[in-house]
């Protein structure tokens, strides 16, 4: 007897270039009865090559189910039908702090487009990711205010809240980001924290990089051109140091006055994961080779990221770097909606608490 298929039609706001539509399209689950999956049906982000990559990767025969737009100015009743929705919110213009004009503000917290877009279609659960400093924006109140939102948004859901460290995941990249997950309270369903896959053995960055080597041809796979000052700085920086150490020659060492980041011109250990990627910064600030005296590459940050060679990124190099440095990686993603997967069709799997608790507490005020 064929297993009877459980398909949930996702829709993102703040897409990305799909790291978690990736990761969603691998994730799946079975049992006797049913094999679950997610078909990614519409996205939405700003930037146009991001776009781009997003169609090239995700919607290469159906271009028209990604919206290249402000959030403000998308029709959400022309959204097709989703029963599943994700998205990374960006939470930057957050406050509790002034006048608070929620849907009706142009520049109102965007996290909210998110919470209207589940008011009017009640999907089955949602997926919301986004940095770990959003627990102390404003003092906590944010993200109390965020969780409040979520928790009460259409008839109300179950949310489970955790700090995902996906170096624990199978990402070779200390990577921490918050992630909520919400069931429709009418389902009964509760989801639990799948446990980390990798925490006893992180995969490196020595073997994420050269296992197996990338192709002469990859794509985005170009060497930034180093200015001489730099490839001298690098050869006395060692593996897993930055320009800070103290072995680097005065007549090369940086002329910082205050506060000290600790990427500029940080290596890579061969034997530990990347440390976190980024999506901006100036010179310093790009991840560098271990061994080698330069700046890695776009389709070695991307390996860091778990993304498949195959995945091509659209735009400059610049663009590209930003791409991947805000994207999901898509096989943390795949980790934690295959959890989800499990919870609907009742499939066992090892778990373990969540860090932030569920509820959320009262909030001071409401942006609804």
């Amino acid at each position: 007897m064929a297993k009877k298929q459980m398909i949930f039609e996702l829709a993102e706001l703040f897409c990305g270039p799909g790291g978690l539509a990736l990761g969603a399209i691998k994730a799946k689950a079975s049992n006797e009865s049913f094999t679950a999956r997610i078909k990614p049906v519409w996205a939405n982000d700003i930037d146009l090559d991001t776009c781009k990559t997003y169609v090239r990767n995700i919607h290469p025969n159906k271009p028209e189910a990604v919206v290249c737009s402000p959030v403000q100015e998308i029709d959400f009743e022309k959204v097709p039908p989703f029963n599943a929705f994700a998205y990374g919110f960006p939470c930057n213009d957050f406050s509790v702090v002034g006048e608070q004009k929620g849907f009706s503000g142009t520049y109102g917290p965007l996290y909210t487009y998110g919470v209207k877009l589940i008011n009017m279609r009640h999907p089955k659960w949602f997926m919301a990711e986004n940095v770990s400093g959003i627990q102390s924006a404003n003092e906590g109140n944010a993200f109390h205010q965020i969780l409040h939102d979520l928790e009460t948004a259409g008839n109300g859901y179950r949310l489970t809240t955790n700090l995902y460290k996906f170096e624990e995941y199978g990402v070779p990249q200390f990577r921490h980001r918050i992630v909520i997950i919400g069931i429709r309270k009418d389902l009964n369903l509760e989801f639990k924290v799948p446990a980390p896959t990798t925490r006893l053995k992180y995969i490196s960055a020595l073997e994420a990089i050269e296992t197996p080597p990338i192709p002469l041809d990859a794509s985005n796979n170009e060497l930034t051109s180093q200015s001489q000052l730099v490839v001298e700085r690098l050869k006395y920086i060692p593996p897993g140091e930055n320009a800070w150490y103290e072995g680097i020659p005065e007549n090369l060492r940086l002329n910082v006055q205050g506060a000290r980041m600790s990427q500029i011109y940080k290596r890579l250990h061969p034997d530990k994961p990347s440390y976190t990627l980024t999506g901006s910064g100036g010179g310093g600030t790009h991840g560098y080779h271990w061994k080698e005296n330069r700046a890695l590459t776009n389709r070695e940050r991307a390996r860091l990221q778990t993304f498949p060679d195959s995945f091509i990124f659209e735009g400059s190099k610049e663009s590209v770097r930003k791409q991947i440095g805000m994207a999901v990686p898509p096989k943390g993603a795949q980790l934690i909606i295959e959890a989800v997967l499990k919870t609907f069709i009742g499939v066992p799997y090892e778990y373990v608490q969540p860090q932030i608790s569920n509820g959320s507490p009262k909030p001071q005020l409401s942006l609804m």
